[in-house]
């Protein structure tokens, strides 16, 4: 027998990944076609609301797959069960190694604190909790029209990256008790409902006044406050209902997608490791077929992009898997589930990705001129780690905190620069606070600091034009 069904390898491959200690939620797979895998890729999720900027994500993702620089071979969602789409054009041979991989994600996010609490939070079933998000936009588009959805949504996603997963999904408003709900939120009957955004979870604790003391106005906010999805969906004077709906949608949205985005390095690799192990340990696949899938493995972990041989990229599978590898045969498997649970790509590069290794992966630290010349700086293992993990701080975006709302409702924005290490591109910015300015509706300004160091005050385009 040249090959052995996918409906037999995929409970054959699960039987032998938990007698081999994986431990994790049920897998629902499900064969799709490319067009299908193609929209969940550039969505994110199956089901997901209406913008046109995942119309501009999904060409650039056709080209690139038509180009050869991306394949999609799976597309698999934590929670419980997990769901995993395999594309069914793949060979039974491809999609052997996929089940294998899902399987070793599928352990991943089950154990990795980053997920445990990201799922504990958002729950355990996001694909149901988008589709909701959808049909409720789809709702609020029936009644005020595509025009003014579009433009709440332009803003919301615009703020995606802008969230604190340091504080709790479901957070009061500042001063109120933790097990308050917060303004215009009911308790939802169905917890995975649109509404059922808030289930009481610890948050900050009121500050009581002392006895026989006025309370004193609660400055807002108290302190610098990094989540703007959730402070101007709480706190945006004039905004509506369903523009705060949306708000905390794409927000809770976002705190599913940040260990996705957090642990690429330590997932890929983990997955990776673990596929090829289960293949090489499934005695039960046929030699060839086994090497047919080893083949799909060296390209999935190859560490070039296309038929160059070099990269200006790292390849999270390849360097992800060479950490693991290393680490399981030097420490020990328990010593590397440990390492799993415990850390994300900020810890896990900086912790384990040694000289010794960065030599034998040939990675190096570069530096673009405006000319387009390349130029190769002598490698320093501290500028490599930030190359490798700058990208990553706030999804890759500059920090930005709410400092200080006025009396009259005015906002006032600070780019923190110095703790993210990043400029600021004025013209962006500005951009992006003309945004801001649709739905705060009061004056707003933004704080930051020119290529000379020096403060700029920005406030939106039509205030400047007036």
């Amino acid at each position: 027998m040249a090959t052995l069904p996918l409906e037999e390898a995929i409970p054959r491959m699960e039987t032998l990944a938990r007698e081999l200690g994986l431990q994790h939620y049920p897998v629902d797979f499900e064969l799709v076609p490319p067009a299908f895998m193609m929209e969940v890729a550039v969505y994110g999720l199956p089901v997901r609301m209406p913008h046109w900027s995942f119309g501009v994500r999904w060409i650039y993702q056709m080209v690139q797959h038509r180009m050869g620089h991306s394949r999609i071979f799976e597309v698999v969602f934590p929670g419980n069960p997990n769901r995993a789409y395999l594309v069914d054009t793949n060979s039974v041979e491809e999609n052997t190694l996929v089940v294998a991989h899902v399987l070793g994600h599928a352990d991943f996010s089950c154990n990795n604190h980053t997920f445990v609490r990201s799922q504990e939070q958002v729950g355990y079933h996001i694909v149901g909790q988008a589709a909701a998000h959808a049909h409720r936009i789809e709702e609020v588009i029936e009644e005020v029209g595509e025009k003014r959805v579009e433009e709440v949504l332009d803003v919301a996603l615009a703020l995606e990256p802008h969230i604190d997963t340091d504080q709790p999904l479901n957070r009061p408003r500042y001063g109120t008790s933790p097990s308050a709900k917060p303004e215009s939120e009911a308790t939802p009957s169905d917890p995975d409902a649109f509404g059922g955004r808030y289930a009481h979870l610890p948050g900050e604790t009121a500050v009581e006044p002392e006895h026989g003391r006025r309370p004193t106005a609660l400055q807002i906010p108290p302190r610098p406050e990094a989540d703007l999805l959730w402070f101007i969906a709480q706190y945006a004077p004039d905004m509506e209902d369903w523009e705060r709906d949306i708000f905390l949608a794409v927000r809770k949205e976002a705190y599913y997608f940040q260990p996705v985005f957090n642990c690429q390095i330590m997932n890929e690799g983990w997955a990776s490791y673990w596929h090829s192990r289960l293949l090489r340990e499934a005695d039960f696949l046929p030699s060839q077929a086994y090497v047919d899938c080893m083949k799909t493995h060296s390209d999935v972990v190859r560490p070039y992009g296309s038929d160059r041989q070099i990269a200006l990229q790292v390849n999270p599978y390849h360097l992800g898997y060479v950490l693991w590898e290393h680490l399981i045969e030097s420490e020990g498997m328990d010593v590397a589930r440990g390492i799993m649970r415990e850390e994300d790509d900020f810890g896990f590069v900086r912790n384990y990705l040694t000289a010794e290794r960065a030599r034998e992966l040939d990675l190096f630290v570069y530096s673009a001129r405006q000319n387009g010349e390349v130029r190769v700086t002598e490698s320093n293992l501290p500028e490599l780690h930030e190359a490798i993990l700058s990208p990553k701080y706030n999804f890759g975006a500059p920090r930005v905190e709410v400092e200080e709302m006025g009396r009259d409702g005015s906002l006032v924005l600070r780019h923190n620069h110095a703790d993210d290490g990043r400029g600021l591109d004025l013209a962006r910015a500005r951009h992006v606070l003309d945004y801001v300015d649709r739905v705060w509706r009061r004056p707003v300004t933004l704080v930051t600091v020119d290529e000379r160091g020096q403060e700029v005050r920005l406030r939106p385009t039509a205030i400047d034009d007036d």
